[in-house]
This record gives structure tokens, sequence and C-alpha cells, in this order.
């Protein structure tokens, strides 16, 4: 219960800083790798935007495809993805993988969520849905944008394929998946049509390295 309410409350200061217009620079959720930090030693990781925090973990010094789900602290900090919940590092530690466009959603992209369990996996031209009632179901994405004169805060999707279809909108907002304990940097409504019948599912998505 300890580290739940730890979660949520590195959340809750996450969510307010973007509220408040205080997540400066990039667009994120987004990779990216430790650098500057010494072969024999670590990049802490802290409970706070502060190094007065206690320490929490520590990421190695080569660690690569970290991700970074929201900055506070004026910036100089950043909300890292952990298999624990989240945690924070100095971001004068990490640099920005490149070929990470704001405008569109990132790629590979995981979205899971519970009741039932299911999961979206998007790739380059390719989407792979599965559910724990239904077989797996591939995907073509047909369109992808944000709304008109708006900055891409949240985007639209639509995935179609055997006779089933998708419509999504993610939003680049803190999101928390209770079960797994795992931070997210974006949120997912998903409604189902065709094959997979009508319906909405709900969840959260994360940058995705695997194969």
């Amino acid at each position: 219960m300890k580290a739940l309410a730890l979660l949520f409350a590195l959340f809750a200061g996450a969510a307010a800083a973007l509220a408040q217009g205080a997540q400066p620079g990039p667009v994120l959720p987004a990779f990216y790798d430790v650098t500057g930090v010494a072969a024999d030693d670590v990049l802490n990781l802290r409970a706070g935007p502060d190094s007065s925090t206690p320490v929490v973990g520590a990421l190695p010094p080569d660690a690569r495809g970290v991700e970074v789900l929201s900055l506070g602290g004026n910036g100089r900090w950043g909300l890292v993805a952990t298999a624990e919940g989240a945690s924070w590092a100095s971001m004068h530690y990490l640099v920005r993988q490149p070929g990470q466009p704001g405008d569109r959603l990132p790629r590979p992209l995981l979205c899971t969520g519970t009741e039932p369990f299911w999961s979206l996996d998007l790739r380059q031209g390719k989407a792979l849905f599965e559910r724990i009632d239904s077989a797996p179901l591939r995907l073509l994405p047909v369109w992808e944008g944000s709304p008109e004169g708006r900055p891409p805060l949240a985007l639209g999707l639509r995935l179609e394929g055997e006779g089933a279809g998708i419509q999504a909108v993610v939003r680049r907002e803190p999101c928390f998946d209770e079960m797994s304990g795992r931070a997210h940097g974006l949120s997912i409504a998903a409604i189902l049509s065709g094959a997979l019948g009508d319906g909405m599912l709900l969840g959260c998505c994360s940058l995705n390295q695997g194969p």
C-alpha cells in the first residue's frame, strides 16, 4: 500500500505540473539515454523532483531507452517509468533519442487495459489487437491525426481490418494501471465496431522497444 500511495503522489505532482503549464520543452513521453555518468557510478532515481528527496532506485551509466513520462522541477527533473511504477531522475544526465516527432503517435506503442484484459500493439503501418475472450486481430491504420488548430496533446487513430474497426483517442497525460503497478505517460479510449462488437475500452499506453 505504501508503494501505491507513493505512485499516486508522483503522478499527482506530474498532473499538477501539466495543469499549471509547467512542462516546457519536448513533447513527452519519449525515450532517453543516460549520459555523463561515470562508468563506475549510477544515475539515482528519487521519490520527488528534488535532490533532497530519498533515493528509491538507480539507472546504470549506459542505460538506454529510458521512458520519460513528464517533467517537473522547472524542467530539471524527469518522471521515469520503472517496473515498480515511476520515479524522478535528473534531466542533466538524460539525452533524448532522435527520431521521435511529437505531432503523431510514437511507434512502437503498446496499449493495455483490464476488465477485460486487452492489448493493442501499434507498429509502423500495422497493429495487433488482442482480447482475452477472442482471437488476435491484425489491423491497418487508415487515419491518424491531432485536433485541428490544437497542440498534439490528444491524437486520434482509426484502424480497420477483417471486418472490424477501432477508433481511438490517445491523450498525453499520466495514466496508472493499478493491477500492474506500472506508470504510463499516455491514456487511451478505444471504440470497437464490426466483428469486435460494439463497445468501448479504456487503458494506458507505454513506449515499447520489444521486437
